[in-house]
C-alpha cells in the first residue's frame, strides 16, 4: 500500500487515487494472430463473480507513446472489475512494448493491426467473456472503426477519435453493422472537436456523440478519467449506480 492509499481516519475507506489498485483476478495473457504473431496483454476479472460485460481495449498510437498501460486503460483495469463487475482486456498491439513485455511484429499504421483486433475478439470468445465491447482511444479508435465490426461484438466506445485513418467507408460499415457506437469527444481535442465529430459521425445513425467540456485528447487528470469510466459503465452496464465511487472500504489489490 502506498501513502496515497492510506485509509481515511474517520471512515476507514481508501480514496481512489491514480495509483490505487482495487481487487481483481489478474492474469498475463497472450493473443495469437492469424499472421503468426504473439501479442502480450493482461486480463482483469471481477474477484468473486462472473463479469456482467467485457471491455476489449485498443491503445493510442504506439509510435507516440501509446501502449496497454496508457493511463485510462490502466485505471480501467485497476478499478472496473471491482466497481462495475467488468472484465478488462488490455494488450500491446504488434511491435509495442510495455513493462508486460513486447508484442511480436512491427507497427503497420493500422493495416496489419486488423489481425490484432481479430485476436482480441477471438480471445474473448475462447475465454467466454460475456458481452464484449470494444474500447478504442485515439489510434485505437481507428482500429475499432476499420476492423471491429464483428458479429460477436456488442458495440464500441471511442475516446478522442482523430478520424485520420478511418474513412467514410469505415463509418458506413458501422452504420450498416447497426451496433451501438458511443463517441466521447473532448472539447479541447487536438484533432477532432465535438461539432466536427457530430458532422462526421452523422452518417452512422446509431452513433451517440458526447462532447466533454474542458477535456483534452489525452484525458489528463482524475476528473477526465472519472468521466470516461462513468460513461463506459453507463453504456456497457445500463442501470449500474453512477457516478462510480471515489472511495473503497475493502482490501486493496496489487498490479
Amino acid at each position: 500500500m502506498t501513502s496515497n492509499d492510506s485509509p481515511d481516519a474517520t471512515t476507514g475507506a481508501h480514496q481512489i487515487r491514480s495509483l490505487t489498485v482495487l481487487p481483481a483476478q489478474r492474469e498475463d495473457v497472450e493473443l495469437h494472430t492469424a499472421d503468426g504473431l504473439t501479442l502480450v496483454g493482461e486480463l482483469a476479472l471481477p474477484e468473486q463473480s462472473e463479469p456482467a460485460a467485457s471491455l476489449l481495449t485498443f491503445h493510442p498510437l504506439p509510435t507516440h507513446g501509446g501502449f496497454m498501460d496508457s493511463h485510462v486503460y490502466r485505471k480501467a483495469a485497476w478499478r472496473l472489475p471491482a466497481l462495475a463487475n467488468l472484465a478488462v482486456l488490455r494488450f500491446n498491439t504488434r511491435g509495442t512494448s510495455s513493462p508486460r513485455g513486447t508484442s511480436e511484429g512491427t507497427f503497420d499504421g493500422g493495416d496489419a493491426e486488423r489481425f490484432d483486433v481479430a485476436a482480441a475478439i477471438e480471445l474473448a470468445e475462447v475465454r467466454g467473456l460475456p458481452r464484449p465491447w470494444l474500447v478504442g482511444w485515439s489510434f485505437g479508435t481507428e482500429l475499432v472503426l476499420k476492423h471491429g465490426a464483428e458479429p460477436s461484438v456488442e458495440g464500441a466506445i471511442l475516446l478522442s477519435p482523430p478520424l485520420h485513418r478511418a474513412t467514410d467507408e469505415d463509418l458506413d460499415r458501422w452504420a450498416a453493422f447497426g451496433k451501438p457506437l458511443v463517441v466521447l469527444v473532448p472539447e479541447l481535442d487536438d484533432y477532432l472537436r465535438p461539432d466536427e465529430a457530430r458532422r462526421r459521425f452523422a452518417r452512422v445513425p446509431q452513433a451517440e456523440v458526447i462532447g466533454v467540456d474542458g477535456a483534452k485528447h489525452l484525458w489528463v487528470g482524475e476528473p477526465a478519467v472519472s468521466r470516461v469510466l462513468d460513461e463506459i459503465v453507463a453504456h456497457v452496464v445500463p442501470g449500474h449506480p453512477l457516478p462510480l465511487p471515489t472511495h473503497w472500504d475493502g482490501p486493496l489489490g496489487t498490479a
